[in-house]
């Protein structure tokens, strides 16, 4: 498990990688409350929730925006910053396409989206097509970052929790059996 966490704190951009983005540095006066790089449970999963919530809900300009609310909700920068790439040019198509089906699912609508024919056809650009989606898209983003940050703040906190239980029952057996078998009280 430490290989694992090591492994994804390499990935996380540093306080000096954030405060050097161009983007951000308007930020920096803010960025020097230690709570926003301490890496507590709630920080990390409120960083993790609001980093997913911005990367599902807007498509440009998710990692200052998660930034800027980690900052005022004073959650962890980095872990915001870093999950706001569940939506990457790989992930991009497919969680839009399945935002379109629960949006059109909740609408009622059973009309297909345009396929890509149809779209060749059009001389007009990307953001007009993802304009003419419409409805069902701005919703099913919605829900579905309403849900994902919710559980992913809800799963990081949980195991969390349990993973800290189970280092305190280790050391507190390992103790018990250094000491010759448990705490002896009084008398």
């Amino acid at each position: 498990m430490n290989r694992l966490a090591s492994r994804l704190r390499a990935l996380i951009p540093t306080r000096e990688q954030i405060m050097a983005n161009r983007w951000l540095r308007w930020l920096s006066p803010f960025l020097a409350h230690p709570r926003l790089w301490h890496w507590s449970r709630r920080g990390v999963a409120l960083g993790v929730a609001i980093g997913v919530f911005f990367g599902l809900l807007i498509p440009i300009a998710q990692i200052p925006v998660s930034a800027a609310a980690a900052v005022l909700l004073r959650a962890n920068v980095p872990a915001a910053a870093a999950s706001t790439l569940v939506t990457n040019p790989i992930t991009f198509g497919p969680v839009y396409y399945a935002a379109y089906r629960l949006g059109a699912w909740i609408h009622g609508d059973t009309a297909a989206p345009p396929t890509d024919a149809a779209a060749a056809s059009d001389d007009s650009g990307i953001w007009e097509r993802i304009a003419g989606l419409g409805l069902p898209l701005v919703t099913g983003l919605a829900i579905m970052a309403v849900i994902f940050g919710l559980a992913s703040y809800l799963i990081i906190s949980a195991v969390w929790y349990w993973r800290v239980k189970l280092r305190r029952r280790r050391q507190l057996q390992f103790y018990q059996t250094r000491s010759g078998g448990g705490i002896k009280g009084p008398g």
